[in-house]
């Protein structure tokens, strides 16, 4: 066996494989998935932004309540 047939057959299977993958990344079956798994990034920014709002807000309301409490004790 010559060593360009070996190389050949590497190109060949090289160019199988690259279909292979182009084939199974631009799949329109699996297009939602990927599409919910790059949004993944943002959803924990939003959380934490909904739980920092939710914090601000609760602690604003504390400090609220606390300076009337303070204003009634005076």
């Amino acid at each position: 066996m010559d060593i360009n047939i070996l190389r050949q057959i590497g190109v060949v299977l090289g160019a199988v494989a690259f279909l292979a993958i182009c084939w199974w990344a631009f799949s329109p079956k699996r297009k939602k998935r990927f599409e919910e798994d790059a949004k993944l990034p943002f959803a924990d920014e939003q959380e934490s932004t909904e739980k920092g709002a939710h914090e601000s807000e609760s602690r604003s309301d504390d400090e609220a309540g606390a300076k009337q409490e303070q204003g009634q004790d005076k």
